[in-house]
C-alpha cells in the first residue's frame, strides 16, 4: 500500500486498499495564521451547569452587536444561490449533498440531496458524540487506581479507561497527560512503605468494558502505520499512534512496565505476574492505594475530535455503552450504540450504515440528513451537554483540523468563523459544523461530496470546493428583504 505526503497547507495522506486519506491527521499541526475577521479563540467544551456554551465565533462588526435571535434568517432562494455559485466545480456535480439550519432554533433551512447517504469518513465521530454525550456525565473522570486487599502484597491496578496517562507526572491543565503514573506511584509508596510492604506483585484488572483490540473491520495497515491504535482501556500519552510512529501492540503491557519503574523509584519492588491473570477484576474487599484521574469525558471528548483520534473515539463509545450495561465485545457493539441512541433521540437514520464509531471503517454511509440533525440537537441543547461538544470543534483557519483549512484566496476571508468536523476518504469527503452568515444569523451546515475522481488531486479539489460551499453561506446577507 502506497502512502503519499504532501506537508504545509494541503497536507493529505492518500491510502490504497480501503481507500482512507486520512487529511484528518496532518492538518493537526502547530502554527500561527492570521485572519480577516475576528472571532473568538476555540475552546474545549464547557460541561458546567450554570455554562450555555456559544456554538459560533462571533464576528467583528462596527457599532452594538446584534443578538443572535434578532438577526434575519437566511431565505432559502438566497441560500441555494449561494451555494449553486460556490459549488460549480464539476468535481462536485455528481454527488453533492447539503443541509443547512438555523443555529437559533435548530430548523432545517434548505437543503440538497440531504436524504442521498454518503462515504461521512471522520465526520461520523459527531455521532459518537452525541452517543458519549447523551450516556456520561461529560463533567466526570476516568479513574486509574491500584488496589490491594487489606495487608496484602498483591496488587491491582484497576484501569477504566484513560489512554492518556503521563508515563511521569501528570498535568493538571493537560487533557492528554493530564492524570501521571509517577504520581499514582508515590501515592501508592507512601503507604506501601509505611506498612512495610517493599516487595510486592502487580497485574491489572483490564475487565472494564472489554472489546475487540482492533475493530474487525479497519484495515490492518492503518494500525500498522500509525492512523490508529488498539483499542484498549489504558495506554500511555507519549505511545499515541501517529503515522510516524504507530502504537505499541498492548499498550497495557506499556504501563503496567511504567509503572513497576516509577514504584522502583520510590523504594517498592514490584514484579508482574502473568498476563493470564489480568481479565479477573480485583478482589472484592480491596481497597483504594492510589488514584489518578484523567480530564474530564467532555475534554476528552473534544480531543478526540479536534485531532480526529479514532481510537479515542472508538474507546470513548465502548465507555459509554458498558455504563449501560451494554455488550462491548461484539464487532459491532460501538456501532450499535450510536444508532441506537440517534433512533431513540430520532434523528433520522435512513440509509445509515455504520461499522464503527470513529468513521474509519471502509463501506460506511451516513446522510447529510443524520448529520444535521444532530447539529440541531446541539442548537436546542438535546442532550445540554452536545451543546458544549459542538462548541469546541476546531476552527477554521486556527486549530484542530481545520488549521490549514480556507487557505485559498476564495476563502480565507471567512477564517475563524467556521468550525467543524472534517472528514475525507477517497470514497467521499464531508464538513459538518457551525457558522455565522454576515447578517450575524447563527448556521449549522453539513456538506458532503462524493463521485469525484478518486485521485490525489481529485481529492483536493473536493475539499476546497467544500470549504467554497461553506465560505459562501457564512459570507451570505441571505434574508428575504435584503432580496
Amino acid at each position: 500500500m502506497r502512502r503519499v505526503m504532501l506537508a504545509g497547507a494541503s497536507a493529505l495522506v492518500l491510502l490504497g486498499g480501503a481507500g482512507y486519506v486520512t487529511a484528518d491527521v496532518y492538518d493537526v499541526v502547530p502554527g500561527v495564521l492570521t485572519r480577516d475577521r475576528e472571532a473568538l479563540p476555540a475552546t474545549g467544551p464547557d460541561t458546567s451547569d450554570d455554562a450555555a456554551p456559544s456554538l459560533l465565533p462571533t464576528p467583528s462588526a462596527p457599532g452594538a452587536p446584534r443578538e443572535a435571535s434578532d438577526a434575519p434568517v437566511p431565505s432559502r432562494d438566497e441560500l441555494a444561490a449561494a451555494v449553486a455559485g460556490a459549488s460549480d466545480d464539476p468535481a462536485l456535480r455528481r454527488g453533492l449533498g447539503v443541509s443547512i439550519r438555523d443555529g437559533v432554533t435548530g430548523e432545517e433551512l434548505w437543503s440538497r440531496a440531504a436524504d442521498v447517504p454518503r462515504a461521512p469518513a471522520s465526520t461520523a465521530k459527531l455521532l459518537a458524540a452525541f452517543a458519549v454525550a447523551d450516556t456520561l456525565d461529560l463533567a466526570e473522570r476516568v479513574p486509574t487506581s491500584v488496589v490491594a486487599a487489606p495487608g496484602s502484597r498483591d496488587l491491582v491496578l484497576v484501569v477504566r479507561g484513560d489512554m492518556l496517562l503521563a508515563p511521569g507526572r501528570g498535568d493538571a491543565d493537560a487533557v492528554a497527560g493530564r492524570a501521571g503514573l509517577a504520581d499514582l506511584a508515590r501515592r501508592v509508596a507512601r503507604t506501601l512503605v509505611a506498612d512495610g510492604r517493599t516487595d510486592v506483585t502487580l497485574r491489572l484488572d483490564t475487565s472494564f468494558a472489554p472489546g475487540p483490540r482492533v475493530p474487525p473491520t479497519w484495515n490492518p495497515n492503518d494500525v500498522r502505520d500509525g492512523f490508529a491504535g488498539p483499542v484498549v482501556m489504558t495506554g500511555l500519552t507519549t505511545t499515541r499512534a501517529t503515522p510516524v510512529r504507530p502504537a505499541p501492540t498492548r499498550p497495557e503491557d506499556v504501563v503496567a512496565r511504567a509503572l513497576v519503574q516509577r514504584l522502583r523509584a520510590e523504594g517498592v519492588t514490584a514484579r508482574l505476574r502473568p498476563t493470564s491473570t489480568w481479565s479477573r477484576p480485583a478482589p472484592d474487599d480491596a481497597v483504594a492505594l492510589g488514584t489518578v484521574e484523567s480530564a474530564t469525558y467532555g475534554e476528552l471528548l473534544g480531543l478526540a475530535l479536534a485531532e480526529s483520534d479514532n481510537s479515542l473515539a472508538e474507546s470513548l463509545v465502548r465507555q459509554a455503552a458498558a455504563s449501560l450495561g451494554r455488550p462491548t465485545t461484539g464487532a459491532d457493539a460501538n456501532a450499535d450504540l450510536v444508532r441506537a441512541r440517534l433512533e431513540a433521540a430520532d434523528v433520522p437514520t435512513s440509509g445509515l450504515r455504520l461499522k464503527d464509531a470513529s468513521g474509519l471503517s471502509p463501506g460506511q454511509a451516513v446522510a447529510p440528513a443524520t448529520l444535521s440533525a444532530v447539529l440541531g440537537l446541539a442548537v436546542r441543547g438535546e442532550p445540554a451537554q452536545l451543546r458544549g461538544v459542538v462548541a469546541g470543534l476546531p476552527v477554521s483557519g486556527l486549530s484542530g483540523t481545520l488549521l490549514h483549512r480556507f487557505s485559498s484566496d476564495a476563502t480565507r476571508d471567512v477564517r475563524g468563523l467556521p468550525r467543524a468536523k472534517t472528514g475525507t476518504l477517497r470514497a467521499g469527503s464531508s464538513l459538518a459544523g457551525t457558522t455565522v452568515d454576515a447578517d450575524g444569523r447563527p448556521l449549522t451546515f453539513v456538506v458532503q461530496v462524493d463521485g469525484f475522481p478518486r485521485t490525489y488531486d481529485g481529492t483536493l479539489r473536493a475539499r476546497a470546493a467544500m470549504d467554497r460551499v461553506v465560505a459562501a453561506v457564512t459570507r451570505c446577507g441571505c434574508d428575504d428583504a435584503a432580496g
